[in-house]
């Protein structure tokens, strides 16, 4: 009898911290919901906008700018604690520093949801909203190669090995051009050579720079792995196209912004890996659903921040070119065709 007794308060205790574990991801129907976004300053960010406003409509939400300043996206957060959050969407500026106010927030409770930008360092986030970011960068390189002598593929190194393609601006990147396969640190290492900073002028000014010091040799026919921004790509566009040396430019971009399409339309940006934020905003809204019916939310797969392997629910992308920009963005509504001249 003691022994059963005993295995009673074990499983009762075990039912106690489920249900307390369940009441700790449970959220209130009427839950303040903050939503944090890089800056007002790009297009992205303000279709984002809009399709949270379309979507939350309902709930009660707030929708608070960081201006790409770090400690701006400090004081946001730290607003929306001060008015009795209880999720917060952080689409982080800098991806390290918000480790700091994720921990802020899960002090008092909230449930903070990375949101397409994965925040680094911290054991505290609860989900992540993102687009399969390893195909939009497969997606770029499988189009730059397609169009290098017709060849395919989701990886441009053993291309840059067998000398199709021949890097000019990156030293790391020409340290490691007769490797087939690269180490993960290895590719950290190319990546962290050169810093756009997600800025237009940054972009334009390294372009230029990097042109100036290349001889004509290094010029003619030219490719160009873009950032996964398209704001960035246009100015890399610009830049390269004001070039004379520049004979043909194959560029490539990624977000689908309206800005871009009448440059792919034009033929000054090759393509765009659109990632459509509905899916994201959508993808949001289900798990804050969930938790409002004190229900775990379903994700696809994990995403490790070097502290945890962080909860995820995964959107698909659709690599669009002038072949079928009418059919990806003006049949579906998502840009008014009749805005861009060219295309019919």
């Amino acid at each position: 009898m003691k022994k059963l007794v005993s295995v009673l308060l074990v499983l009762a205790m075990i039912l106690s911290l489920g249900m307390t574990a369940m009441a700790e991801a449970t959220i209130s129907e009427n839950a303040l919901i903050g939503i944090i976004l890089p800056t007002k300053e790009e297009s992205r960010w303000l279709n984002d906008q809009k399709y949270f406003e379309q979507y939350f409509g309902d709930l009660n939400y707030e929708i608070l700018f960081s201006q790409n300043n770090s400690a701006t996206e400090k004081t946001n957060v730290e607003t929306l604690i001060s008015r009795g959050a209880e999720v917060i969407v952080l689409c982080a500026y800098d991806a390290a520093a918000a480790a700091a106010a994720v921990n802020s927030a899960k002090e008092e409770g909230i449930v903070v949801i990375s949101y397409d930008r994965l925040i680094m360092g911290t054991p505290n986030l609860d989900y992540y909203v993102t687009f399969d970011s390893r195909s939009v960068g497969q997606a770029q390189a499988d189009y730059l190669i397609q169009q290098a002598e017709g060849k395919t593929g989701v990886n441009l190194q053993p291309y840059i090995a067998d000398g199709t393609f021949i890097v000019r601006n990156c030293d790391k990147a020409v340290e490691y051009m007769d490797n087939g396969d690269l180490t993960r640190d290895e590719m950290i290492a190319i990546m962290q050579t050169i810093d756009s900073e997600w800025n237009m002028a940054t972009c334009k000014a390294l372009a230029e720079a990097h042109l100036t010091a290349a001889g004509s040799d290094a010029k003619g026919e030219v490719f160009v792995l873009g950032p996964a921004d398209d704001d960035c790509c246009r100015a890399l566009s610009d830049a390269f196209s004001a070039d004379a040396e520049v004979e043909t430019l194959v560029i490539t971009g990624a977000d689908g912004v309206e800005a871009s399409v009448q440059y792919i339309i034009d033929g000054k940006q090759s393509m765009t890996v659109y990632k459509d934020s509905q899916a994201l905003v959508t993808g949001t809204l289900a798990i804050i659903e969930a938790l409002k019916a004190g229900e775990e939310p379903a994700t696809d797969t994990t995403y490790n921040n070097d502290a945890m392997d962080v909860p995820t629910v995964q959107a698909d992308v659709v690599t669009v070119t002038a072949d079928n920009i009418a059919e990806v963005f003006f049949a579906t509504g998502v840009y008014d065709g009749s805005k861009f001249t060219g295309w019919n």
